[in-house]
C-alpha cells in the first residue's frame, strides 16, 4: 500500500508555500473561481440505471418464501402498483447514492483546494507538463488578439471597398453628364473600379486567414484546453484522496480503521489511474496541437504576407495568383459581401 502512495512517476508532491498559479487574479478571486469549478460538475441524476436494492445489495426483488406454493416454484406476478413502487424506490435510492458520493467527493476536493491555497497541504506537480499548459494558455491569448485585430482590419477594409465602389459609380455617372470633364471623371471611375476589384480579392485572402485562425483558436486549442481542465480536476481529486489515505495511514489500526483504510486505498488507486490517464492524454494533445499550429500558421502567414504585399504594390496578377495558390474562391459578383469565401 505504501508503494501506491509514494509512487511519483514523472511527478512530484511539493508543499505549497504560496497562493499557487492564480496568474493575475487576486487570491480571493482565484480561490472563488476554483471553488466554483469544483462545484460546477454536479451529479447527473438523469443517467441512472434501475438496480435492485440500491445499496442494500439484492434484498429488494427477492421473493418471500411465503409466496411460493407447492412444488411448482412458479414466480408470482406482482401487481403493477407494487412493481411501480419498487422501481421508484430503486431509482430514488440510486439517485441518493449518486448525490452522496458527489457530496463526499466535493467536500474532499474543496478541503484539498483550500489546504493548497493556504499553504497547509501539498499538490502533485508535473513541472514540464504544467509549463507547456501555461505556454498554451499564453499562446491562445496572443492568437485571440491577432484574431481580433484581423477581424477589425477586415471590417475596416470592407467599408473602404464599399466606399470605393460607390465613388466609382458616382464618377461614372458624372462622366456621362459632364461632357467637359468626361475623360477625367472616366479614368477616375476606372481607377476606383480596379481598386475595388483588387480590394475584394484581398478581402478574400484576409477572410480565409481569419477563418483559419478562428478554427485554430476556438476549436483546436479550446478542445485541448477542455482536456486540460479535466486533467486539472483529476489532479485535485487525486491529491484529495491521497491526502485522505495518508491521514488514515497515520491513525490507529483497529478493525474499523483498517476497513476504512482498504476503502481509501481503493478510491485512491481509482483516482490515481484516472489522473495518470488524463495526464497522458494532455501530453499527447499538446504534442499534436503544436505540430498542427506550426503547419497552419506557416501557410496562413505566408498567405497574409503575399496578399498584402501584392495589393499595396498594385500587382493585380500576383494578388490573384496568391488566391489560386491557396485554393481560395471568391463568391460570384452580386453577393451581399463580395469578400465571403467558399473554401475548397
Amino acid at each position: 500500500m505504501s508503494d501506491g502512495i509514494m509512487s511519483k512517476a514523472a511527478t512530484m508532491e511539493i508543499p505549497i508555500s504560496s497562493n499557487g498559479d492564480t496568474g493575475s487574479l487576486p487570491e480571493d478571486d482565484g480561490l472563488e473561481q476554483d471553488l466554483q469549478q469544483v462545484m460546477v460538475s454536479g451529479p447527473n441524476l438523469n443517467e441512472t440505471s434501475i438496480v435492485s436494492g440500491g445499496y442494500g445489495g439484492t434484498a429488494e426483488g427477492i421473493i418471500p418464501t411465503s409466496t411460493i406454493k407447492g412444488a411448482g416454484l412458479h414466480q408470482p406476478h406482482p401487481s403493477p402498483a407494487v412493481g411501480g413502487e419498487e422501481v421508484v424506490r430503486g431509482i430514488a435510492v440510486e439517485k441518493f447514492d449518486i448525490v452522496k458520493k458527489w457530496g463526499i467527493n466535493t467536500y474532499k476536493c474543496t478541503k484539498q483546494l483550500i489546504s493548497e491555497r493556504f499553504g497547509r497541504g501539498s499538490r502533485t506537480v508535473d513541472l514540464e507538463l504544467e509549463t507547456q499548459i501555461e505556454l498554451l494558455r499564453e499562446t491562445k491569448r496572443k492568437y485571440e488578439c491577432v484574431l481580433q485585430l484581423a477581424r477589425a482590419l477586415t471590417n475596416h477594409f470592407y467599408s473602404l471597398v464599399q466606399t470605393q465602389h460607390a465613388l466609382g459609380d458616382a464618377f461614372a455617372d458624372l462622366s456621362q453628364k459632364s461632357p467637359e470633364l468626361q475623360e477625367e471623371f472616366g479614368y477616375n471611375a476606372e481607377t476606383q473600379k480596379l481598386l475595388c476589384k483588387n480590394g475584394e480579392t484581398l478581402l478574400g485572402a484576409v477572410n480565409f486567414f481569419v477563418s483559419s485562425i478562428n478554427t485554430l483558436v476556438n476549436k483546436t486549442m479550446e478542445d485541448t484546453l477542455m482536456t486540460v481542465k479535466q486533467y486539472e480536476t483529476a489532479r485535485l481529486e487525486y491529491d484529495a484522496y491521497r491526502t485522505d489515505l495518508e491521514e488514515l495511514s497515520m491513525g490507529p489500526r483497529d478493525a474499523s480503521t483498517l476497513c476504512r483504510l482498504d476503502a481509501a486505498q481503493s478510491q485512491f488507486q481509482s483516482h490515481k489511474d484516472k489522473y495518470e490517464k488524463l495526464r497522458a492524454d494532455v501530453a499527447i494533445k499538446l504534442k499534436f496541437l503544436e505540430e498542427n499550429k506550426i503547419k497552419v500558421m506557416h501557410k496562413q502567414l505566408l498567405l497574409f504576407h503575399n496578399a498584402i504585399s501584392a495589393y499595396f504594390a498594385g500587382n493585380q496578377q500576383q494578388l490573384e495568383q496568391t488566391l489560386k495558390q491557396f485554393n481560395i474562391k471568391l463568391k460570384t459578383p452580386g453577393a451581399e459581401k463580395p469578400s465571403w469565401l467558399e473554401e475548397q
